[in-house]
Protein backbone atom coordinates (compact mmCIF):
# COMPACT_ATOMS: atom_id res chain seq x y z
CA UNK A 1 0.00 0.00 0.00
CA UNK A 2 1.41 3.44 -0.95
CA UNK A 3 2.24 5.90 1.93
CA UNK A 4 -0.30 9.04 2.20
CA UNK A 5 1.53 11.73 -0.04
CA UNK A 6 1.85 15.05 1.37
CA UNK A 7 2.59 18.31 -1.28
CA UNK A 8 4.11 21.63 0.09
CA UNK A 9 3.47 24.67 -2.02
CA UNK A 10 6.41 27.34 -2.12
CA UNK A 11 6.26 31.30 -1.86
CA UNK A 12 2.83 32.48 -1.86
CA UNK A 13 1.54 29.31 -3.73
CA UNK A 14 -1.70 26.98 -2.34
CA UNK A 15 -3.79 24.07 -3.62
CA UNK A 16 -3.34 25.40 -7.49
CA UNK A 17 0.11 24.91 -7.69
CA UNK A 18 -0.43 21.10 -7.90
CA UNK A 19 -4.26 21.23 -9.45
CA UNK A 20 -2.69 20.37 -12.74
CA UNK A 21 -0.70 17.02 -11.30
CA UNK A 22 -3.12 15.53 -8.68
CA UNK A 23 -5.82 13.82 -11.25
CA UNK A 24 -2.73 12.57 -12.92
CA UNK A 25 -1.17 11.01 -9.62
CA UNK A 26 -4.97 9.66 -8.72
CA UNK A 27 -5.94 8.27 -12.30
CA UNK A 28 -2.19 6.03 -11.84
CA UNK A 29 -3.99 4.26 -8.72
CA UNK A 30 -0.49 4.04 -7.11
CA UNK A 31 -0.51 6.76 -4.63
CA UNK A 32 -2.15 6.91 -1.18
CA UNK A 33 -4.59 9.80 -0.11
CA UNK A 34 -2.78 13.28 -1.14
CA UNK A 35 -2.76 16.42 1.04
CA UNK A 36 -1.92 20.06 0.38
CA UNK A 37 -0.17 21.94 3.28
CA UNK A 38 -0.82 25.71 3.83
CA UNK A 39 1.44 27.63 5.34
CA UNK A 40 -0.32 30.26 7.15
CA UNK A 41 1.48 33.17 8.66
CA UNK A 42 4.18 31.35 9.68
CA UNK A 43 7.28 33.46 9.25
CA UNK A 44 9.91 30.48 10.17
CA UNK A 45 10.71 27.63 7.63
CA UNK A 46 10.94 25.69 11.15
CA UNK A 47 7.75 27.09 12.08
CA UNK A 48 6.00 25.64 8.73
CA UNK A 49 7.65 22.35 9.15
CA UNK A 50 6.21 21.83 12.27
CA UNK A 51 2.59 22.84 11.27
CA UNK A 52 3.48 20.42 8.48
CA UNK A 53 4.24 17.74 11.03
CA UNK A 54 1.45 18.32 13.18
CA UNK A 55 -1.27 18.16 10.58
CA UNK A 56 0.51 15.03 8.51
CA UNK A 57 -0.35 11.39 9.02
CA UNK A 58 1.93 9.17 11.50
CA UNK A 59 4.07 7.98 8.02
CA UNK A 60 4.07 10.11 4.97
CA UNK A 61 5.90 10.97 1.70
CA UNK A 62 7.08 14.45 1.57
CA UNK A 63 7.22 16.80 -1.66
CA UNK A 64 8.18 20.05 -1.52
CA UNK A 65 8.35 22.96 -4.64
CA UNK A 66 10.58 25.99 -4.31
CA UNK A 67 10.77 27.38 -0.87
CA UNK A 68 8.28 23.87 0.01
CA UNK A 69 11.25 22.18 -0.53
CA UNK A 70 13.06 24.09 2.20
CA UNK A 71 9.89 23.29 4.61
CA UNK A 72 10.50 19.52 3.64
CA UNK A 73 14.06 19.74 4.75
CA UNK A 74 13.24 21.24 8.52
CA UNK A 75 10.52 18.13 8.72
CA UNK A 76 13.42 15.92 7.72
CA UNK A 77 15.47 17.55 10.20
CA UNK A 78 12.63 17.61 13.14
CA UNK A 79 11.42 13.94 12.43
CA UNK A 80 13.36 11.93 9.95
CA UNK A 81 11.52 8.78 10.91
CA UNK A 82 7.91 9.73 9.81
CA UNK A 83 9.04 10.38 5.84
CA UNK A 84 8.90 7.80 3.55
CA UNK A 85 10.37 9.52 0.69
CA UNK A 86 11.38 13.09 -0.13
CA UNK A 87 10.81 15.07 -2.85
CA UNK A 88 13.21 17.96 -3.79
CA UNK A 89 11.32 20.22 -6.49
CA UNK A 90 12.79 23.56 -8.07
CA UNK A 91 14.38 23.77 -4.43
CA UNK A 92 17.86 24.92 -3.03
CA UNK A 93 19.40 24.17 0.35
CA UNK A 94 21.87 26.95 1.28
CA UNK A 95 21.47 29.50 3.52
CA UNK A 96 21.79 33.24 2.78
CA UNK A 97 25.30 33.97 1.12
CA UNK A 98 27.59 36.14 3.27
CA UNK A 99 28.64 39.83 2.21
CA UNK A 100 27.47 41.64 -1.07
CA UNK A 101 25.75 38.07 -2.49
CA UNK A 102 23.48 38.11 0.41
CA UNK A 103 22.51 41.96 0.64
CA UNK A 104 21.91 41.60 -2.87
CA UNK A 105 19.17 38.76 -2.73
CA UNK A 106 17.79 40.60 0.75
CA UNK A 107 17.19 44.17 -1.08
CA UNK A 108 15.56 41.64 -4.38
CA UNK A 109 12.91 40.53 -2.07
CA UNK A 110 12.73 43.38 -0.10
CA UNK A 111 11.89 45.42 -3.31
CA UNK A 112 9.20 43.02 -4.41
CA UNK A 113 7.56 42.95 -0.60
CA UNK A 114 7.65 46.96 -1.18
CA UNK A 115 5.88 46.71 -4.65
CA UNK A 116 2.80 44.34 -2.98
CA UNK A 117 2.05 46.61 -0.04
CA UNK A 118 2.38 50.10 -2.56
CA UNK A 119 0.87 48.71 -5.76
CA UNK A 120 -0.79 45.12 -4.52
CA UNK A 121 0.06 41.34 -4.46
CA UNK A 122 -0.92 41.12 -8.56
CA UNK A 123 0.99 43.47 -9.31
CA UNK A 124 4.02 42.55 -7.22
CA UNK A 125 3.27 38.92 -8.47
CA UNK A 126 3.03 40.16 -11.95
CA UNK A 127 6.85 41.20 -12.02
CA UNK A 128 7.80 38.23 -10.02
CA UNK A 129 6.56 35.84 -12.61
CA UNK A 130 8.73 37.00 -15.52
CA UNK A 131 11.39 35.03 -14.42
CA UNK A 132 9.49 32.40 -12.88
CA UNK A 133 8.07 30.69 -16.38
CA UNK A 134 9.17 28.98 -19.50
CA UNK A 135 9.82 32.10 -21.41
CA UNK A 136 7.54 31.07 -24.19
CA UNK A 137 4.58 30.27 -21.55
CA UNK A 138 5.03 34.04 -20.49
CA UNK A 139 2.35 34.42 -23.56
CA UNK A 140 0.35 31.76 -22.00
CA UNK A 141 -2.75 33.65 -20.81
CA UNK A 142 -4.20 31.26 -18.76
CA UNK A 143 -1.28 29.71 -17.05
CA UNK A 144 -0.06 33.27 -15.95
CA UNK A 145 -3.58 34.15 -15.05
CA UNK A 146 -4.13 31.07 -12.62
CA UNK A 147 -0.33 32.14 -11.17
CA UNK A 148 -1.23 36.17 -10.60
CA UNK A 149 -4.57 34.54 -9.10
CA UNK A 150 -3.01 32.08 -6.65
CA UNK A 151 -0.67 35.28 -6.01
CA UNK A 152 -3.17 37.46 -5.17
CA UNK A 153 -5.50 34.88 -2.58
CA UNK A 154 -2.73 35.62 -0.31
CA UNK A 155 -1.96 38.94 1.80
CA UNK A 156 1.20 41.48 1.58
CA UNK A 157 1.77 40.56 5.02
CA UNK A 158 1.31 36.83 4.25
CA UNK A 159 3.89 37.76 1.24
CA UNK A 160 6.48 39.75 3.69
CA UNK A 161 6.88 37.05 6.32
CA UNK A 162 7.48 34.27 3.84
CA UNK A 163 9.47 36.50 2.63
CA UNK A 164 11.52 36.94 6.00
CA UNK A 165 11.67 32.63 6.28
CA UNK A 166 13.29 32.51 2.76
CA UNK A 167 15.85 34.90 4.00
CA UNK A 168 16.34 33.71 7.65
CA UNK A 169 16.30 30.19 5.91
CA UNK A 170 18.89 27.55 7.79
CA UNK A 171 21.56 25.83 6.47
CA UNK A 172 19.69 22.60 4.74
CA UNK A 173 23.33 20.43 3.74
CA UNK A 174 23.44 18.56 7.25
CA UNK A 175 20.02 17.39 6.64
CA UNK A 176 20.87 16.42 3.04
CA UNK A 177 24.15 14.36 4.50
CA UNK A 178 21.25 12.41 7.12
CA UNK A 179 19.00 11.12 4.19
CA UNK A 180 18.20 7.36 4.20
CA UNK A 181 15.07 7.91 2.55
CA UNK A 182 14.34 7.58 -1.37
CA UNK A 183 14.87 11.39 -2.75
CA UNK A 184 14.28 12.59 -6.01
CA UNK A 185 15.79 15.71 -6.78
CA UNK A 186 14.28 17.66 -9.56
CA UNK A 187 13.92 20.97 -11.57
CA UNK A 188 13.35 22.80 -15.18
CA UNK A 189 15.64 22.86 -17.70
CA UNK A 190 14.81 26.83 -17.92
CA UNK A 191 14.38 27.07 -13.87
CA UNK A 192 16.47 31.21 -13.73
CA UNK A 193 15.80 30.82 -10.13
CA UNK A 194 16.96 27.16 -9.15
CA UNK A 195 18.92 26.46 -11.85
CA UNK A 196 19.80 22.55 -13.07
CA UNK A 197 23.66 23.74 -11.85
CA UNK A 198 21.57 24.46 -8.02
CA UNK A 199 20.17 21.03 -8.19
CA UNK A 200 23.38 19.12 -9.33
CA UNK A 201 25.33 20.81 -6.42
CA UNK A 202 22.55 19.68 -4.15
CA UNK A 203 22.14 16.43 -4.92
CA UNK A 204 25.44 15.87 -4.43
CA UNK A 205 24.93 16.38 -0.99
CA UNK A 206 22.52 13.65 -0.53
CA UNK A 207 23.52 10.84 1.53
CA UNK A 208 24.67 7.63 -0.57
CA UNK A 209 21.73 6.09 1.41
CA UNK A 210 19.11 7.81 0.15
CA UNK A 211 20.14 6.95 -3.57
CA UNK A 212 19.07 10.12 -4.79
CA UNK A 213 17.96 10.54 -8.45
CA UNK A 214 18.20 13.90 -10.24
CA UNK A 215 15.91 14.79 -13.08
CA UNK A 216 15.35 17.37 -15.04
CA UNK A 217 12.24 18.89 -16.76
CA UNK A 218 12.80 19.89 -20.33
CA UNK A 219 11.54 23.58 -21.63
CA UNK A 220 10.21 24.03 -18.02
CA UNK A 221 10.89 27.23 -15.77
CA UNK A 222 10.44 27.15 -12.23
CA UNK A 223 6.42 26.59 -11.87
CA UNK A 224 7.04 22.76 -12.82
CA UNK A 225 4.53 21.55 -11.32
CA UNK A 226 1.73 23.92 -13.40
CA UNK A 227 4.11 24.48 -16.55
CA UNK A 228 4.95 20.46 -17.11
CA UNK A 229 2.17 18.42 -14.96
CA UNK A 230 2.36 15.40 -17.11
CA UNK A 231 6.31 15.27 -16.47
CA UNK A 232 6.17 15.72 -12.94
CA UNK A 233 3.67 13.20 -12.29
CA UNK A 234 5.20 10.42 -13.78
CA UNK A 235 8.28 11.25 -12.43
CA UNK A 236 6.55 11.74 -8.86
CA UNK A 237 5.16 8.25 -9.55
CA UNK A 238 8.78 6.99 -10.44
CA UNK A 239 9.97 8.03 -7.08
CA UNK A 240 6.81 6.44 -5.12
CA UNK A 241 7.28 3.57 -6.55
CA UNK A 242 11.11 3.04 -4.66
CA UNK A 243 10.86 1.04 -1.59
CA UNK A 244 10.10 3.10 1.06
CA UNK A 245 12.34 4.48 3.86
Amino acid sequence: MMPPLVLVPGLMCDDAAWAPVLPLLKASGRVGPVSVIDHGLCDKLTEMARQLLAAAPPRFALAGHSMGGRVALEACRLEPARITHLALLDTGYAPLAEGQAGQQEVQKRQTLVQLARSSGVRAMAANWVQGMVHPDRLADKALISDILDMFERKSAEVFERQIRALIDRPDGEPVLRSLAVPTLVLTGRQDSWASVEQHRALHAQVAPAAQAVLEIVEDAGHMVPMERPAELAAALLRWLARPAG
